[in-house]
């Protein structure tokens, strides 16, 4: 396997496909690089090389005790991208993982970045407090957290549900897609799971999103049960500079598998802009 050591001795998994210009992923919560490999495949078949990572925590990496935040998770990103010294990259993040884009632009800048996407994207923030009464009350997330500490198994069968919207009139999700995400779900450390639903909910992205000037694609389904779209793409959109919103009409949060023919298109017309 493909692997890099971070500075506190932490083994990140990668796959590293095609040649040419790099585009680099970040997955969602709880879910591994695994979730991007129809986007990889195709973006690689038309001349880009695409990096996907598994999270510390999550899937084929380790599972340290500690550096479950979002600090960590883009500093581990950045160690990655040294490593490979990636130059010209655009940065692709879904839902937690745009997230770790965003905190990757606050901490490390964008030298080595040319454009950036945030997919269901949990910036700026998820959580409701006063300066952001559209968000989710924590009552939320600590169903989350004590759903995924009683039987993580059973919780990811039954998010699937919402994640793909498998409960609209018409939805059309496989029983194999489904099980996919309880697989790569069941890849990942319960304490490293745990600790990163308070990073995804809890972590103001704010000031990291003000700090994107390079062009930026923001992309999100309009009926997002996971991630709802009024308080995370609009509010991003106008925090980021030049930022182009598209909305995905009834689309879910799990864009990548229920929408792959257009996100595919988006992101390559995207790339090739």
């Amino acid at each position: 396997m493909s692997t890099t050591v971070t500075k506190d001795g932490t083994e990140i998994y990668y796959k590293d496909w095609g040649s040419g210009s790099p585009v680099v992923f970040s997955h969602g919560w709880p879910l591994n690089a695994d979730a991007w490999e129809s986007q990889m495949v195709y973006l690689a078949s038309k001349g880009y090389r695409c990096i996907a990572h598994d999270r510390r925590g999550h899937g084929r990496s380790s599972q340290p005790w500690n550096g479950n935040e979002m600090d960590t998770y883009a500093d581990d990103l950045s160690e990655l991208i040294e490593t490979l010294d990636l130059n010209g990259i655009t940065l692709v993040g879904h839902s937690t993982g745009g997230g770790e884009v965003a905190r990757y632009i606050g901490r490390h800048g964008t030298t080595r970045v040319a454009k950036a996407v945030l997919i269901g994207s949990v910036t700026p923030l998820m959580l409701k407090t006063d300066a952001n009464p559209g968000g989710l009350p924590i009552a939320a997330f600590d169903a989350i957290r004590a759903g995924v500490a009683a039987d993580r198994s059973q919780f990811f069968k039954d998010l699937t549900t919402p994640f793909y919207g498998a409960n609209r009139p018409g939805a059309k999700v496989s029983q194999g897609v489904r099980d996919a995400f309880w697989f790569q779900g069941m890849q990942g450390g319960l304490q490293n799971e745990l600790d990163c639903i308070k990073a995804f909910s809890e972590t103001d992205f704010t000031e990291d999103l003000e700090k994107f000037d390079v062009p930026t694609l923001i992309i999100h389904g309009d009926d997002d049960q996971i991630v709802p779209i009024g308080a995370s793409a609009q509010a991003s959109a106008t925090l980021v500079k030049n930022a182009i919103l598209k909305v995905s009409p009834g689309g879910s949060h799990g864009l990548a598998d229920t929408h792959p023919g257009e996100l595919n298109a988006d992101l390559l017309a995207f790339l090739r802009a």
